[in-house]
C-alpha cells in the first residue's frame, strides 16, 4: 500500500509542520484547509490540495472524494483543525462556544469518521492522530470551552480505538501545552506575555510546532505499530508535576 497521508488544517502551523516532516519520511500528502490561499502559498504546486471545511460531513466527504478521484487512499491522518478560545465560562458569548466546539471536536470527529469510512472501504489498516490539549488534563483558569471541546476529542480517540484495533486501524492523540503558532499569536504577542507562558511550565519555555510534529509523525509511522488508543502528553510537565517556586 502505497504511503499517503492526510493533514487537515495544513496553512496553520501545526499542519505546515507535520506536512514537511511526512513529506520528508517519504510520505504522498493530501493537504487540505478552508482557506484555499493560504493553502497554496504554504505548498505552492506541491502535494494535492483541497480546499474544504471539515467541521462538516458534506467537507469531509469531499475531501475523500477528491482523493480517490485522483487514486489517492490516505492510510494516515494528522488532523491538525482547531483554534483556541479563552474567557471565562460566564463571559464567553454562545457564538464563540460553538465556534470552540466546531474547530476542535466536530471537526475531529467527522474526519475521523470519513477516514475510517475510507478505510473500511478499501480493507486496510491505518492510522490516526488528533490533536488534544493540556487544558483538558488540568484546571487551567479562562480555558473552560477549549477544555471541554479537547476532552471530547480524548474521549473520541479512546472510543475509536477499541472500536477499530480489530481491523488494524490505530487512533491517538497528543496533548501539548501552548505552542510557538499564528493560532498562539494573541497570547504571546509581548515579550512579558511570552516570558509568563514560558514561567509556568515545569520545563521553562515554548514549545515549537516542529516538535510536537515529530511526535506525531512517530505515532503515524511503522515505529508505533504497537500504539493505539493513547493520548501522549508534549506539555513540559505542566498536567503532571508542579514547577518549583521561586
Amino acid at each position: 500500500m502505497e504511503k499517503v497521508a492526510l493533514v487537515t488544517g495544513a496553512a496553520g502551523g501545526l499542519g505546515q509542520a507535520v506536512a514537511g516532516k511526512l513529506a520528508a519520511s517519504g510520505w504522498k500528502l493530501i493537504v487540505t484547509s478552508r482557506d484555499g490561499e493560504r493553502l497554496a502559498q504554504a505548498y505552492g504546486d506541491s502535494h494535492l490540495q483541497i480546499v474544504a471545511d471539515c467541521s462538516s460531513v458534506a467537507g469531509t466527504r469531499l475531501i475523500l472524494d477528491v482523493a480517490k478521484a485522483h487514486q489517492f487512499q490516505p492510510v494516515a491522518l494528522a488532523h491538525c483543525v482547531g483554534n483556541i478560545r479563552l474567557g471565562a465560562l460566564h463571559r464567553m458569548s454562545e457564538s464563540d462556544f460553538m465556534d470552540c466546539l466546531s474547530a476542535n471536536l466536530i471537526s475531529a470527529f467527522h474526519t475521523l469518521s470519513a477516514f475510517v469510512g475510507a478505510l473500511k472501504d478499501a480493507n486496510t489498516p491505518g492510522a490516526a492522530v488528533l490533536v488534544s490539549s493540556a487544558a483538558a488534563r488540568i484546571g487551567t483558569p479562562n480555558h473552560e470551552a477549549v477544555a471541554a471541546a479537547k476532552a471530547g476529542v480524548e474521549g473520541l480517540v479512546r472510543g475509536a480505538a477499541a472500536t477499530y484495533a480489530s481491523t488494524g486501524i490505530r487512533i491517538n492523540a497528543v496533548a501539548p501545552g501552548i505552542m510557538d503558532t499564528p493560532a498562539a499569536a494573541r497570547i504571546l504577542g509581548s515579550a512579558p506575555a511570552r516570558e509568563a507562558a514560558a514561567r509556568q511550565y515545569p520545563l521553562p519555555g515554548i514549545a515549537t510546532p516542529e516538535q510536537l510534529a515529530e511526535l506525531m509523525v512517530w505515532l503515524l509511522s511503522e515505529s508505533g505499530a504497537r500504539v493505539t488508543g493513547q493520548v501522549w502528553s508534549m506539555d513540559s510537565g505542566f498536567s503532571s508535576i508542579r514547577p518549583l517556586v521561586k
